[in-house]
């Protein structure tokens, strides 16, 4: 009488005795097998846009940087100029307050201490244009707050409202920017300023 449980023994046996057998993992249909070329086709799509995505970012920093130091270059001086500026200032004023009659009847020495103050201010303005930073003196125009103060209105009537039509103090460009706006005193009272489009519908 032969034992049921001995012949499964034996086919368990049976089996060659070393690596254990292992159940190929399963693989989802949409990706593919590891190796296969779509798998390495994949990889490389992923590696490309990856360099690409660097590539650019890269790029980007760079012109950021190129503009930065491009601003640094232009405006670094900023803080220096507006301090200069107080000196021009004084020089502008020393000049002002003597007359144009005492000018022309003033003695050598006086006649010379006003062209020395007067060589000193243009060699400041030139010193101070090679370094960007501009006079500006907007007697004339249309008054505009992005570039003017206005301090106090003048009934005008000969010119139209909103001219600038006194300057108190200059104002000064760095590159682009404002470096201090012009103090001006502005018309009222003419006909208004011309509109600068005409606009057809």
């Amino acid at each position: 009488m032969t034992d049921p449980n001995r012949a499964n023994d034996n086919t368990e046996n049976s089996a060659p005795t070393g690596e254990p057998v292992v159940s190929k993992p399963y693989i989802m249909p949409d990706d593919p097998e590891v190796g296969s070329a779509e798998a390495l086709a994949k990889e490389l799509a992923e590696a490309k846009d990856r360099t690409l995505r660097t590539l650019a970012e890269m790029e980007n920093l760079r012109q950021r940087t190129r503009r930065e130091v491009a601003d640094a270059k232009t405006y670094g001086i900023t803080g220096f100029a507006r301090d200069v500026l107080d000196i021009a200032d004084n020089l502008q004023r020393a000049l002002d307050a003597v007359p144009a009659e005492t000018k022309e009847a003033a003695d050598p020495g006086l006649k010379a201490l006003i062209e020395g103050v007067e060589l000193t201010e243009r060699s400041l303005l030139n010193a101070l244009e090679k370094n960007g930073v501009k006079k500006f003196d907007p007697i004339g125009e249309k008054f505009d707050p992005n570039f003017q103060q206005a301090m106090f209105e003048v009934p005008d009537p000969s010119v139209p409202s909103g001219t600038v039509v006194q300057v108190v103090q200059a104002g000064y460009m760095i590159g682009e920017r404002i470096l201090r706006p012009a103090l001006v005193g502005v018309s009222k009272g003419g006909a208004k300023a011309a509109p600068s489009a005409d606009f057809t519908v």
